[in-house]
């Protein structure tokens, strides 16, 4: 019951996460629709050189990660430091997949 009283008990975080939810559909169904060779992005992520620009966005997340999470306290995955991390995990799955792509779909 108390999730269903959320919006009523915080509405500004409610309506925020609702706003960032509504960017996020709108991001995934702008890509769904995009077919190849459709807008210029579209055009620079999928020609044969994207290889490069995922491999150097995966040393740059490497990197970058490898850094702020052995700056930040072990403290468990229930801190924000764990929701960090599940940041990275997200973002590193995602940008391996583009470098599996760029790669593979030559």
């Amino acid at each position: 019951m108390q999730l269903f009283l959320v919006a009523f008990q915080q509405p500004i975080p409610f309506g925020i996460s609702t706003l960032v939810v509504a960017v996020m559909i709108g991001i995934i169904l702008k890509a769904a629709l995009s077919s190849e060779g459709g807008a210029g992005w579209v055009r620079r992520v999928t020609n044969p050189n994207a290889k490069f620009l995922f491999t150097f966005l995966f040393i740059a997340w490497a990197v970058g990660f490898g850094i702020v999470l052995q700056l930040v306290p072990h403290s468990g995955a229930s801190t924000p430091y764990g929701a960090l991390g599940l940041i990275a995990l997200f973002t590193g799955f995602f940008i391996m997949m583009g470098l599996l792509w760029a790669v593979i779909g030559e």
